[in-house]
């Protein structure tokens, strides 16, 4: 029997992180230039040797859980139960609802998209769109795409991806703000006054 939810599941990692890559290729040919692209800061090219080996993982093991049929790479009994199995396939919608999502982020980032801070360029600061409500859109859509996953292939490694995942979302969104503040000032002090990191609730703070 064909597991749809897993599937849908790889699919949508694959071509979250393809269209990853489709941007990292449009924003070099625009602009012709690597900056931004790859880390320049030693904080985040320390980031980076955890977040290669974590994608990996994260395109890796939805796939062998398709193939697996016992522990620690398959998916355990329980989310074959009729409850589970629909909460799979609820999952396996949403997890496609924060692609499409994060392509429309993607779009209205235009070429201000970048990978990395960098240090040699100034960036607009978006406030408008999807940005309008939390300051990290894309990274919060991730996480939900990361929590999908793991709702779809409830086993050992893919928890410990999606903690190590949410730890290094946390660092890189903190030295992005950091890296905002510096270039924006108040501008950038005031909008993150008004809005919230990942989730779209209204901020306590004054405006």
């Amino acid at each position: 029997m064909t597991d749809w939810a897993g599937v849908l599941c790889v699919a949508t990692v694959w071509s979250y992180w393809i269209g990853v890559g489709m941007m990292i290729a449009r924003v070099h040919r625009k602009t012709r230039h690597s900056r931004g692209l790859m880390p320049e800061q030693p904080l985040e090219r320390a980031l980076a040797l955890v977040w290669v080996p974590l994608v990996a993982a994260w395109l890796t093991l939805p796939y062998l859980s398709l193939l697996r049929e016992h522990a620690p790479l398959a998916a355990p009994g329980f989310a074959r139960l009729a409850w589970y199995a629909a909460l799979r396939g609820l999952a396996a919608g949403v997890a496609l609802a924060a692609l499409l999502a994060t392509s429309l982020c993607w779009s209205r980032m235009g070429l201000a998209w970048r990978m990395a801070v960098s240090a040699t360029e100034r960036q607009p600061l978006i406030t408008d769109g999807p940005f309008r409500y939390v300051r990290h859109p894309i990274y919060a859509l991730q996480m939900l795409l990361m929590g999908c996953s793991l709702v779809i292939v409830p086993t050992g490694p893919m928890l410990a991806v999606a903690a190590v995942h949410t730890v290094l979302v946390h660092l890189k969104a903190r030295n992005e703000e950091q890296h905002l503040g510096r270039v924006h000032g108040d501008a950038y002090r005031r909008y993150a006054a008004r809005t919230r990191r990942f989730l779209p609730w209204p901020s306590a703070e004054p405006r």
